[in-house]
């Protein structure tokens, strides 16, 4: 079922007060999202995302599955940090914006990746990456990162680190909906889950983590199973004609990768999200393939 039509009642009022004038837009916050994928089968399909369930006393989105991500911290400007792969500067082509910010977004990224499922980006070269972030003191640096009480650069050069920007995709951007109080400009990237590296379910604000084929996590959100904001959404439908890592990696740099911003319309029959005629298009074929009758395996 689209979730784009599968709105709370309540968030028929945002775009009613924000039509009347009574709602000042928020200034979105900066945040990155990472995509982390591993091979399956090699169908169509069968690419595998990691996903967490996010505590249902979260203030944004509780109760809906996620990929690992989260606001940007001041501290990720630092540019001190070690770096390995694409310059800043690069990433701020790419992105459009400054070296800075782009430093900021990529360090956010990676930060928030290791924080909310073990994995982290990095490693002591700039053609190596750890291999096992599973022992104690990982999980004790881990949980000062989650705490703000270290910043990510004196973690990593306290461990002779350098970030694997290299080992990132830039897949897209979404920018919440005007309408809504509460907004993120959000970077999504794609990476592979390193050899040897374990997810793990470690982060205080999900409640569950699962690695799914993309083919099944659609299907779990379609049928009542699951439930995904639409740019999770989003980015599974236009992952599931890949079946390897390679593949998707490959497909990055060949994307229409101009930014997503719906408009959230309050609607006669619900609220509902109005989005640009590329993603429309994604959601149409998927449910012409369900009213067809496909499994789209």
């Amino acid at each position: 079922m689209d979730p784009t039509r599968r709105l709370p009642q309540e968030l028929a009022r945002p775009p009613r007060e924000h039509a009347a004038g009574e709602r000042v837009p928020a200034v979105p916050r900066d945040a990155s999202t990472v995509v982390l994928v591993r091979d399956g089968d090699g169908s169509p399909g069968g690419l595998e995302v990691y996903l967490l369930r996010r505590s249902a006393d979260m203030a944004f989105a509780g109760g809906f599955c996620v990929f690992p991500g989260g606001g940007v911290d001041p501290r990720d400007v630092d540019a001190g940090i070690g770096w390995a792969g694409p310059s800043a500067r690069e990433w701020g082509d790419l992105l459009g914006t400054s070296a800075e910010h782009a430093r900021a977004l990529v360090c956010a990224a990676v930060r928030e990746t290791f924080e909310e499922s073990g994995v982290l980006l990095a490693g002591p070269t700039s053609d190596t990456v750890v291999e096992d972030t599973t022992g104690d003191g990982w999980e004790q640096d881990r949980r000062r990162l989650e705490a703000r009480d270290a910043a990510f650069t004196d973690v990593l050069e306290r461990r002779g680190l350098v970030l694997r920007t290299d080992l990132l995709r830039w897949w897209g951007s979404w920018v919440t909906p005007v309408q809504e109080p509460r907004r993120y400009d959000t970077r999504f990237f794609l990476a592979r889950l390193p050899a040897g590296q374990l997810t793990r379910d470690v982060s205080s604000e999900s409640d569950d983590v699962v690695w799914l084929p993309v083919r099944e996590a659609l299907e779990a959100v379609d049928v009542g199973r699951l439930t995904m904001l639409p740019p999770t959404y989003v980015t599974c439908l236009e992952l599931e004609p890949f079946g390897t890592t390679e593949e998707a990696l490959a497909a990055a740099a060949e994307r229409d990768r101009s930014t997503v911003e719906p408009e959230l319309v309050a609607g006669t029959d619900g609220p509902r999200l109005d989005l640009p005629p590329r993603v429309a298009a994604l959601l149409r074929a998927r449910a012409r393939r369900r009213a067809g009758g496909e499994s789209a395996r």
